[in-house]
């Protein structure tokens, strides 16, 4: 009887597998200009029909790096060593060590370094869009970088 239901079980897992099957869309690629453009590298074409009647074409542009991209990404990596130095100089100020005032000029120079590139990067044809999405947090660190050393003067 155990026998019986587990082979009932299984045909009926395969009817469902078949069906599901069948209902899942086809996909080719499409390799002729079926789109307003030739295809590109930077574009892929995809056919789906769900049945041999009915077909759409599905044409995708990939996202390719802008210049303000690639100025902010080495503003971003030069931004990460720069904080990196202010936290370092931070604990290092606030635990008053004998290795405070390096690391506060060390945080200061990479700041300076950062300021640079953004000013730079901000004479570009894309110098809005740079400032609009970096400024902020350069103007912060900037702040932040200021207090440290007023406070490594207090001391």
């Amino acid at each position: 009887m155990l026998a019986l239901r587990r082979l009932q079980t299984r045909a009926a897992q395969a009817s469902l597998h078949i069906r599901h099957q069948n209902l899942r869309p086809s996909h080719r690629t499409l390799t002729t200009s079926l789109c307003p453009k030739q295809p590109t590298a930077t574009q892929s074409f995809r056919i789906t029909s769900s049945s041999p009647i009915s077909s759409q074409i599905h044409c995708r542009s990939f996202a390719t790096k802008t210049a303000a991209d690639e100025l902010i990404e080495k503003i971003t990596e030069q931004y990460a060593t720069a904080r990196d130095e202010f936290e370092i100089a931070c604990e290092e100020t606030d635990k008053k060590t004998v290795y405070a005032a390096e690391d506060r000029e060390a945080a200061r120079d990479e700041l300076d370094v950062l300021k640079e590139m953004y000013e730079q990067a901000l004479q570009s044809e894309a110098g809005e869009e740079i400032r609009g999405r970096v400024g902020q947090r350069i103007r912060e660190l900037d702040n932040a970088v200021q207090e440290m050393e007023k406070r490594g003067l207090e001391d």
